[in-house]
C-alpha cells in the first residue's frame, strides 16, 4: 500500500502541477511541497492560486511554492507561461499535466478548437513541448499526464476536433482522456527513439469527489456515486499521480491507477486497454497536435 508517506525527499526538485488550486492537483502539489519540492502551481486564476498557496503554507512544509498563470485553452497563454518558467529556472524535474475540464457546455478555444480538446489535450501537449528542452536537460525528469478510466469508451474523431458536426460532452471527455493516454505512450516511444532520458508516465485517479463533476447534473453525480459505492477524497485520488511522479518503481509508458478495478484504492500498475495502444492513431493524433501548436518534439 503506497501512500504520500512513501514519497522520498524532494529537496532541490522543481515541479510544475497544472490545475493545482483545487482537487487532485491541489493534493498533488501539497504532498510534493511537504516533501521538500519547489512547486509551481500553474493555474488559470491567480486569486484562486494565491488562496491555495496560503492554505498550503499553513502546514509549514519544507519546500517552496510559486504561482504561474496558465490557461491551457489558450496556446498563447501556454507559450507565455513556458517562456517565463524557462527564464526563471534552470531545471524541471517533474511536470504533472493534471488540469482538465469535465463535461462543460459547448465552447471553442481562442484558436477555434473544441474547448475540452484544447484544455485536456492540446494545452498539455504544447506545454510539454515548450518545456521539453529543460526536462531533457534535467537528469531523471518525468512527465506525468493524468487521464481517466473514461478513456476506455473514447475514440478519436479526427473529423470533429473543432466540433465541425456536433458536440456531446461525455463523448468529448472520453476522447480527450484517451488522447492523453495515447500522448503519454507516444511520447515515451519518441523519447526512446531519440535516446533521450525523459520519463513519460500516465496516471488516472479513479472515482473522486472533485470539481471535475461541476458541470454534471445532480442526478448524474448521484448515479456515479451509486455505481462506485461512493467517491474517494482528492488526497487519495492524487496518489497515482504522486506515485508516477516520484516512485522508483514507476516505469515509462505505464499507467498507474487505484488498485480496486481502477476506481478506488492505492496506486497499482494498470492493464492498458487496446484502444489506447493503436500506434497509427497515436501518430496521427501527434501530427494533428504538432500542426495545431506549431511545436515539434522531442528533437
Amino acid at each position: 500500500m503506497w501512500t504520500s508517506a512513501d514519497i522520498p525527499d524532494q529537496n532541490g526538485k522543481n515541479v510544475i502541477v497544472t490545475g493545482a488550486n483545487t482537487g487532485i492537483g491541489y493534493e498533488t502539489a501539497l504532498a510534493l511541497y511537504l516533501a521538500g519540492a519547489n512547486v509551481t502551481l500553474a493555474c488559470r486564476d491567480q486569486g484562486k492560486a494565491e488562496q491555495a498557496v496560503a492554505r498550503m503554507k499553513e502546514q509549514s512544509g519544507p519546500g517552496s511554492l510559486e504561482i504561474g498563470v496558465l490557461d491551457l485553452a489558450d496556446l498563447d497563454s501556454v507559450r507565455l507561461f513556458a517562456e517565463t518558467y524557462l527564464r526563471q529556472h534552470t531545471q524541471l524535474d517533474v511536470l504533472v499535466n493534471n488540469a482538465a475540464v469535465g463535461t462543460p457546455p459547448a465552447a471553442k478555444t481562442p484558436q477555434s478548437w473544441e474547448y475540452t480538446f484544447g484544455v485536456n489535450f492540446l494545452g498539455p501537449f504544447a506545454l510539454t513541448g515548450r518545456l521539453y528542452p529543460l526536462l531533457e536537460a534535467t537528469r531523471g525528469s518525468r512527465v506525468v499526464t493524468v487521464t481517466s478510466f473514461g478513456y476506455v469508451v473514447g475514440a478519436i474523431d479526427f473529423d470533429n476536433l473543432k466540433s465541425e458536426r456536433d458536440y456531446d460532452a461525455v463523448r468529448e471527455y472520453g476522447q480527450n482522456k484517451l488522447a492523453d493516454l495515447m500522448f503519454t505512450i507516444e511520447l515515451d516511444r519518441r523519447v526512446r527513439a531519440q535516446g533521450h532520458q525523459v520519463t513519460s508516465i500516465a496516471a488516472q485517479p479513479g472515482a473522486n469527489s472533485t470539481e471535475i463533476t461541476r458541470h454534471s447534473t445532480p442526478e448524474a453525480v448521484a448515479a456515479m456515486k451509486e455505481r462506485f459505492n461512493g467517491f474517494m477524497e482528492p488526497w487519495q485520488g492524487a496518489l497515482p499521480s504522486l506515485y508516477a511522479a516520484v516512485s522508483g518503481d514507476a516505469k515509462a509508458g505505464n499507467l498507474y491507477e487505484p488498485h480496486e478495478n481502477g476506481f478506488k484504492g492505492y496506486p497499482a500498475k494498470a492493464d492498458i486497454q487496446p484502444v489506447a495502444l493503436d500506434e497509427a492513431v497515436a501518430k496521427k493524433l501527434w501530427d494533428v497536435a504538432e500542426e495545431a501548436t506549431g511545436i515539434a518534439f522531442p528533437a
